[in-house]
């Protein structure tokens, strides 16, 4: 009987789209539209996300600029982005609202390296995890008699590349939102 590898694999891509959101969120000085993801705004009697309600474009390097659909509700667009406390300047007028993302000093930009770290950190926990939990599960499968021995080996070594590879990845998502925070 073949080892199903399906909920170590789900956890562990799980742990990918997190840590990508996750970084998504981290702004690094340069304007990325990401950033607004999370925005909601107070339109038309209810909370609607930002993208629902305007369009968002990159300006050049540390501003975006939100269309509105309506230009009656540039206004809130602007308390939408405001509250959300993103750390960036807000200033509206006819055409629409422009995000400016201030140059980060060096002390924050070691502050947000650590916090990435951190993050990597977490992701990294969540594999393990799976990665035990799995194991135990590989474990009880040849005390029940239902794989040889042999089998518990080879399926630990076929885990532990998934789970080699998906530390890889992580590694891989940190160093490119660290170049990121550098530049």
């Amino acid at each position: 009987m073949a080892y199903d590898f399906k909920p170590l694999d789900t956890k562990l891509s799980g742990s990918k789209e997190w840590l990508s959101r996750e970084y998504q969120g981290l702004r690094t000085g340069r304007a990325t539209p990401s950033i607004l993801d999370g925005v909601k705004v107070s339109a038309y009697g209810s909370m609607m996300a930002l993208n629902q309600v305007g369009t968002i474009r990159i300006e050049d390097a540390r501003s975006l600029m939100v269309q509105a659909f309506d230009p009656s509700i540039i206004k809130d667009i602007e308390k939408g982005i405001a509250s959300a406390d993103l750390g960036v300047g807000v200033g509206s007028d006819a055409s629409g609202v422009r995000v400016t993302f201030p140059e980060l000093t060096g002390e924050r930009r070691e502050q947000l390296i650590k916090l990435a770290k951190g993050k990597l950190e977490d992701a990294r926990t969540t594999v393990r995890g799976a990665r035990d939990e799995c194991w135990k599960e590989i474990q009880d499968q040849e005390k029940e008699k239902t794989i040889s021995e042999d089998d518990k080996f080879r399926l630990k070594d076929e885990m532990q590349k998934k789970v080699d590879t998906c530390n890889e990845e992580l590694e891989k998502l940190f160093n490119k939102k660290e170049d990121e925070m550098k530049s």
